[in-house]
């Protein structure tokens, strides 16, 4: 039995699409990889119709079960954030239409999963993805081997066939929203007793 994982480096002018299938034993096979490509000098809305429609494309072709996006994070550059988070919606959005679970992954979970070292360069990073995926050669740009690592991370992190955990999160993504949970219940209006 195999888990497909698609995982996707999000990004307006290129934005890196991989598919793996994961199988018993922490092993995975390459599926699909690529990047979707759009000119800065195109209408926003027109590039995002362009990654959708080919995200839309790749999920009806390979039907993955479920989705691993880079986690979007304040950057000192803020068009690129923007850019990057308007991205992540795109992606949210497909997979919400399929009812695809997404894992959100930050790039050190990401590095260490792959890497064994949170703060591996990029080279470090395709490297272990085609030596993990048995292949010749890291997939270029980096975009397209990030979100292969994407995907393996996800996959690693409770989302592949070994496991009948519903919950996919890190565990660090699970204390955050305990955190979370506990910061709001604090935070909620008392009400006196009389």
């Amino acid at each position: 039995m195999s888990t497909r994982i698609l995982g996707v480096d999000p990004g307006l002018t290129r934005c890196g699409i991989g598919v793996i299938d994961v199988l018993s034993g922490r092993r995975a096979a390459l599926v699909d990889v690529g990047v979707v490509r759009t000119p800065p000098d195109m209408p926003l809305e027109r590039r995002l119709r362009v990654i959708a429609d080919a995200l839309d494309g790749l999920m009806d072709a390979h039907a993955p079960s479920a989705v691993a996006l880079e986690r979007v994070f304040a950057q000192h550059n803020l068009k690129s954030v923007m850019g990057t988070a308007q991205v992540s919606g795109v992606v949210l959005l497909a997979a919400a239409r399929r009812s695809l679970a997404v894992g959100l992954h930050t790039p050190s979970e990401v590095k260490a999963a792959v890497t064994g070292y949170g703060s591996a360069d990029k080279k470090q990073v395709g490297h272990m993805v085609a030596r993990i995926l048995g292949l010749d050669a890291p997939p270029t740009p980096a975009d397209a081997s990030d979100a292969l690592a994407l995907a393996l991370c996800h996959a690693w992190r409770g989302a592949g066939p070994e496991t009948s955990r519903t919950d996919a999160s890190t565990p660090a993504q699970r204390a955050w929203r305990a955190a979370e949970r506990s910061a709001a219940v604090s935070q909620a209006p008392r009400r006196l007793e009389s």
